[in-house]
């Protein structure tokens, strides 16, 4: 049978091929070559515990993948820690590697003409880049999520990575031991799996169950367990169907699929990220989707899961109470869910979801209803006004008051709002306006996760703002507003306020604004000069030519 991509290249018709040549090499028999070729996108490293427990995954998909009659060929990806590299130049690369990430699968993908392809990542950018490179690439492909981590624990109390820069703060205002600060930072991240609240790892992963492009409950399983391989090994199993059927990723990703990851996004209490990525999925895809198709979506889902950064409980919790299986099951009864999706097992959603209960287990406490919704709308926010009108992701859970009035502090980096937060520099009203920090400007919008921890470690996340064109960290809360656009290096308002401008954020009436005359906005702009760019040479630089807009994407193609 020579249903694959590169039979119909180099064997069909042709009695001789010198390319076969270098497959022998690797122990090809003349059989294998009527079998499909199955792309393995490996991302296991030992950069970061998300994903040095890839490597027991990669090999289960070998085995299993020869064992349903196809060949498997394995090939690495990068990765960035977001938690190693966060605060620190490298942070740069963060956003940047899902770009390489990408070009590296469908460079493997197409130059290899490989058949189908099972991607598997673990660390944030892992999966909207694998996912982008499927979308590309269009060849049956199925994503296998490495595992949430499990809790840390100290003194009785869980801990996840956000705990350890929380510390930070709480440490340098005197609020806690050395003891403590010592005890949290060494037993915070215990295990081997992905950043364990619903940070961006977890909301991607989650998100691609509700795609329809990753098998049920496989994104909230520990990747410590049994379980997890077993999934791994049921996803190359239901992939080598998928090749058979030729059911390919645009026949899933849709734009229907697409609002039904985005409802579960906002469901969940789900990263900011989730945002800038789903815009670029969408790009891949070439599915229509903007930022006012999130705020659609926002108005009509409600909160129903007791999540961490802003709730209680963590991705294995969540997994106990029924996993993301159960929320798609309680979105789809409540008319918020497209159930005639297609998924990756040739199943719709639908299907897929029928056997479970209409209501959540009663001694549970993670998964709500949509009666007993902890919040009534969702949770991220598309914020327009004159500092950002093209849009810009204010995240809205865990507020008393999400709104403010303040003074600007403006500062050009991270570094020296950090310096001014751990000072004691910064007061309950203030706004902190963060800029240079976008695709161009960064470049590379990297996280402010050390800046926001510290204020929520100093008490002062209820009654700070803060402002930037850069991004945010999946376990970031707080009054944070990101992915402000047009970004200050392009010339956007973000880079004419000054140190003691009126700056408002009000997520009730979707506003930011800079209060001050237009007039006087036009006469700053008018002396406003782009700075030059940071870098001039190597990726960095590329990907700030390239790159477009927050409000786009932040896609380089």
């Amino acid at each position: 049978m020579a249903f694959n991509r590169r039979s119909k290249n180099i064997t069909q018709g042709v009695s001789r091929s010198p390319n076969r040549s270098m497959y022998y090499a690797m122990g090809y028999e003349k059989a294998d070559f009527d079998k499909p070729m199955i792309g393995i996108a490996n991302g296991h490293s030992t950069i970061t515990p998300c994903n040095s427990g890839l490597q027991k995954l990669a090999d289960i998909a070998i085995s299993t993948i020869k064992e349903a009659g196809g060949n498997p060929q394995v090939f690495g990806t990068p990765t960035i820690s977001d938690g190693m590299s966060m605060g620190t130049e490298g942070m740069k690369y963060s956003l940047i590697s899902r770009e390489v990430i990408a070009d590296c699968i469908e460079t493997a993908v197409n130059g290899q003409w490989l058949d189908g392809c099972l991607v598997i990542g673990g660390c944030d950018k892992n999966m909207p880049g694998g996912m982008i490179a499927m979308a590309r690439t269009n060849v049956p492909s199925i994503y296998v999520y490495g595992g949430t981590i499990k809790p840390g624990n100290w003194k009785g109390k869980d801990l996840t990575i956000v705990s350890a820069f929380e510390a930070v703060g709480e440490f340098s205002a005197g609020r806690m031991s050395q003891e403590d600060f010592d005890g949290i930072e060494r037993n915070a991240c215990p295990s081997s799996g992905s950043c364990g609240g619903m940070y961006t790892a977890n909301t991607m992963s989650s998100s691609f169950e509700a795609l329809g492009m990753s098998l049920m409950y496989s994104s909230t399983m520990a990747n410590p367990d049994d379980e997890k391989t077993g999934s791994c090994a049921e996803s190359a199993r239901v992939l080598i169907e998928a090749v058979k059927k030729d059911l390919k990723p645009r026949d899933i990703i849709t734009r229907k699929s697409i609002e039904n990851a985005v409802s579960l996004i906002m469901a969940t209490g789900g990263s900011t990220n989730a945002v800038l990525h789903f815009l670029a999925i969408a790009h891949a895809a070439e599915v229509e989707w903007t930022l006012d198709d999130f705020e659609a979506v926002r108005l009509r889902v409600p909160v129903i899961c007791d999540l961490k950064p802003s709730g209680k409980y963590v991705a294995t919790d969540l997994h106990k109470a029924g996993g993301i299986p159960q929320v798609l099951k309680l979105l789809l009864n409540a008319g918020l869910l497209h159930g005639d999706c297609m998924t990756i097992t040739g199943r719709t959603m639908a299907e897929e979801l029928a056997a479970l209960p209409d209501v959540p287990r009663a001694d549970q406490h993670v998964i709500h209803t949509i009666e007993t919704a902890l919040y009534k709308q969702g949770h991220l926010a598309i914020l327009k006004g004159n500092l950002s009108p093209e849009g810009c992701v204010a995240k809205i859970t865990g507020l008393k008051n999400p709104v403010i009035t303040g003074p600007a502090r403006v500062f050009e980096d991270e570094y020296t709002a950090m310096d001014a937060i751990l000072a004691d520099q910064i007061k309950p009203g203030d706004v902190l306006v963060m800029r240079y920090l976008g695709p161009k400007g960064g470049p590379g919008m990297p996280e402010m996760l050390a800046p926001t921890a510290a204020l929520i470690g100093k008490g002062l996340g209820e009654t700070v703002g803060l402002i930037t064109d850069g991004r945010f960290s999946g376990g970031t809360w707080g009054m944070v507003v990101g992915h402000v656009s047009p970004e200050a290096f392009l010339g956007g308002t973000i880079a004419l306020v000054q140190e003691g401008d009126s700056v408002t954020i009000d997520a009730r009436q979707l506003l930011i604004q800079l209060n001050v005359a237009d007039e006087e906005i036009a006469r700053r702009r008018a002396l406003w000069t782009a700075p030059a760019p940071r870098y001039t040479r190597g990726v960095l630089a590329k990907f700030a030519r390239l790159a477009s807009s927050a409000s786009k994407g932040a896609v380089t193609d």
